[in-house]
């Protein structure tokens, strides 16, 4: 290695590499792409505008038995949303949503009549876990077992007394 310093004595500022891409070819490049993108632009929509004015040309004519219709078929009034059959479109999703979680809590926290011919009433969801609590579940027998019946309980009762003897 050698112990001399190098200088350099023509440090004329920042500069680029040479072999990159001239500014002027980027810029021309933009300017190419927007006159592209303006022209596909006015193409596209003429095609649109011709083939709209070919379809109107071309539409059968109307069936006289049908009434034409000369206001915006998209605006809707209250009154003939009433008329719409069901499921409707919801016009207020969260006070729809709102009023049904209320109706449903208050059926969950009240007394009334599921089928009152049958004799089936709803109790508050509180009260039946307390009840549930206090009687527990019903069970089922299990496979092989005879429930408890007072035929069966007096057949138990004799057949051990027989066996005591």
């Amino acid at each position: 290695m050698s112990n001399e310093a190098i200088r350099h004595s023509q440090h004329g500022g920042p500069e680029f590499e040479r072999e990159d891409m001239r500014p002027k070819a980027v810029y021309g490049f933009l300017v190419v792409l927007v006159i592209l993108c303006v022209g596909a632009y006015f193409v596209i929509d003429g095609f649109y505008h011709y083939m709209d004015s070919y379809a109107r040309k071309h539409e059968p004519p109307l069936n006289p038995l049908v009434t034409a219709t000369t206001s915006d078929t998209r605006v809707v009034t209250p009154t003939e949303v009433q008329s719409f059959p069901q499921p409707r479109l919801e016009t207020d999703e969260r006070g729809q949503i709102f009023g049904f979680r209320l109706q449903e809590e208050q059926k969950l926290h009240s007394y009334g009549w599921v089928d009152q011919n049958a004799g089936v009433v709803r109790i508050p969801i509180d009260r039946a876990m307390e009840l549930i609590a206090q009687r527990g579940l019903p069970t089922t027998p299990q496979v092989g077992t005879v429930p408890p019946s007072p035929v069966n309980m007096a057949r138990k009762a004799a057949a051990s007394a027989g066996k005591k003897k």
